[in-house]
């Protein structure tokens, strides 16, 4: 088949499977958040860690909840990694060191899952599951509860309470997660990818010469570091590994994954607030800028200037043949756009602009579709900014769902906006201006400098994805991108969660002749060019010296 054909053939599937999983599982996830019914599992579960299931939370509290749990889970995490050589399963694996152990544990409890090791040499198995995949699930389901906590911000009137964090994590958890996972883990193996507890194993190659290759749990752990947007990979060739991602069905499925959860949430919001159309606008602007950015990533890779890549009939280096072109840039395009990070190809030896491109979707904020959660909450904020700047047009007071968008409301969506972009504008300048540090960048020139501004915005975005030309095992990156993980993602839920409390305490406002229509067309364009100019303006400088000047070169 022509391989242009079978690349459409595949994204039209892809959008076709998402389309179908929109309506149901949005609802689904919608009643798991509002429903007063609690299941047999989760009453022990309240019971266990001291919660009373039925009371509420402010917004105060529930931030309070959110930053407890996750320290105790960096903490926890941490100790597992520097305890390891103790543990069982352990596959004689050495502690891993206080600098990477604390990277690893604030990469993967802020749902970032950036490695800077190489997994099947460094943790043995129970690390793997008791410490990475358990965090796949957490991190996952405390992002949707955050933007559960907003949402009824919108639906709820003169009240301080905006949920219950211990409910909503173990809904989502048990609910949401758990039984998909288990469901696509035997997809999955059944595709190729393994599941056991073997441990090194030594093959025999084609060329008479040996190779040590260890099994170990890949499949359970594959399936929900997709469909939890995290991206921590078993291997550290991560989804381009034959045991993480066997063949070209096993990546389409696993592009799905990654995908399906965030782009369902939408209607989970219409739901909530009692307006599917509000749901469908929010999705339509997620699918436009992942279908602009699928597109154009594609085309970037299909070209071969010059004499190597006119051989090769495209930029096919450091990219799987079984996989080709249309998926790795399918690939690369859902899980920069996304919080995900895994990979299927090494975005280091993409061409500039599809390079770029995959540090442009991470400046988006990734919202489109986003992290499990993160997603649709930073979506929000920029929908609330669009219908402020609308009303700044008209000179009135503008209302979003019902809801004063005033001086409060206002300066928590700013300091939303402005938190990401500082984190990375300063680190990058900060890792830039010690020269010593700059020895950990493979390449020179504006392709360095792309690495150093890539590995900042996947850090502080949380998305965990890297050029694999910067060396970041020395304590200085390892410190630095571990803060800019975990600023980057406390930060923004904090103000989420400020912004709730003052929605909720609000009096909704009828709709009136000056309100502006937010499930329209015009809106959706609207929305869009916020988006567009808000990372424009932001980021622009910082592009036009990396990727588009090596682009330009």
């Amino acid at each position: 088949m022509n391989p242009t054909l079978a690349g459409l053939l595949q994204a039209l599937a892809l959008v076709a499977a998402l389309a179908l999983s929109y309506r149901p599982l949005g609802d689904y996830m919608a009643h798991t958040l509002t429903t007063r019914k609690h299941l047999g599992l989760e009453r022990g579960v309240y019971k266990l860690i001291g919660v009373n299931g039925d009371a509420e939370q402010t917004w105060a509290a529930y931030v309070r909840s959110v930053l407890a749990f996750s320290a105790v889970s960096v903490l926890f995490l941490y100790l597992l990694q520097r305890l390891q050589s103790h543990l069982f399963l352990s596959l004689g694996m050495k502690p891993v060191g206080p600098g990477m152990s604390f990277n690893t544990a604030a990469s993967f409890v802020t749902n970032t899952n950036w490695q800077s090791y190489s997994g099947e040499s460094t943790l043995g198995h129970l690390v793997q599951m008791a410490g990475l995949a358990v965090q796949n699930f957490v991190s996952a389901a405390v992002g949707i509860a955050v933007v559960a906590a907003l949402i009824r911000g919108f639906t709820r009137k003169k009240t301080e309470h905006v949920g219950n964090f211990w409910v909503d994590l173990t809904r989502v958890t048990l609910r949401v997660l758990a039984p998909l996972a288990v469901v696509f883990c035997i997809v999955l193996m059944a595709g190729g990818l393994v599941e056991n507890f073997h441990g090194i194993q030594q093959i025999h190659t084609l060329s008479g010469g040996t190779q040590n290759i260890p099994g170990g749990p890949v499949a359970s752990q594959e399936v929900i570091k997709e469909l939890g947007t995290n991206g921590g990979g078993f291997y550290n060739a991560n989804s381009a590994h034959p045991f993480e991602n066997a063949n070209p069905f096993t990546n389409w499925l696993e592009i799905y994954l990654l995908l399906v959860i965030s782009f369902s949430l939408p209607r989970t919001f219409g739901r909530m607030v009692g307006d599917n159309r509000q749901g469908y606008a929010v999705v339509s602007v997620m699918g436009l800028f992942w279908t602009a950015s699928a597109a154009l990533n594609t085309f970037f890779e299909w070209q071969h200037s010059g004499t190597a890549l006119h051989a090769a009939g495209a930029a096919m280096e450091g990219k799987e043949v079984a996989f080709g072109i249309p998926g790795s840039a399918l690939f690369a395009t859902s899980t920069t756009l996304t919080s995900t990070g895994a990979v299927d190809s090494f975005h280091d030896s993409f061409s500039p602009g599809g390079g770029g491109l995959t540090i442009f979707n991470m400046m988006l904020g990734e919202i489109a579709p986003g992290g499990t959660g993160s997603g649709l909450y930073g979506m929000l904020v920029l929908a609330v900014i669009t219908v402020f700047v609308a009303g700044l047009m008209v000179g009135r007071t503008p209302e979003y769902l019902g809801k004063k968008l005033n001086g409060q409301v206002m300066k928590f969506a700013a300091l939303y906006i402005l938190t990401t972009p500082a984190l990375v504008l300063v680190g990058t300048g900060i890792a830039m201006s010690f020269t010593g540090e700059r020895n950990a960048m493979l390449n020179s020139g504006a392709h360095g400098f792309s690495e150093v501004l890539y590995a900042f915005t996947s850090a502080a975005n949380n998305n965990g994805s890297a050029f694999a030309g910067l060396t970041v095992t020395g304590n200085f990156w390892e410190v630095m991108l571990g803060l800019a993980m975990l600023f980057g993602r406390f930060l923004p839920m904090i103000f989420i969660l400020a912004l709730a409390g003052s929605l909720a305490r609000q009096q909704p406002v009828p709709t009136g002749t000056g309100t502006l229509p937010t499930h329209r067309p015009l809106f959706v364009g609207m929305l869009s060019a916020v988006v567009l100019i808000v990372v424009g303006l932001t980021y622009f400088p910082a592009l036009a010296l990396g990727p588009l000047a090596e682009g330009l070169h």
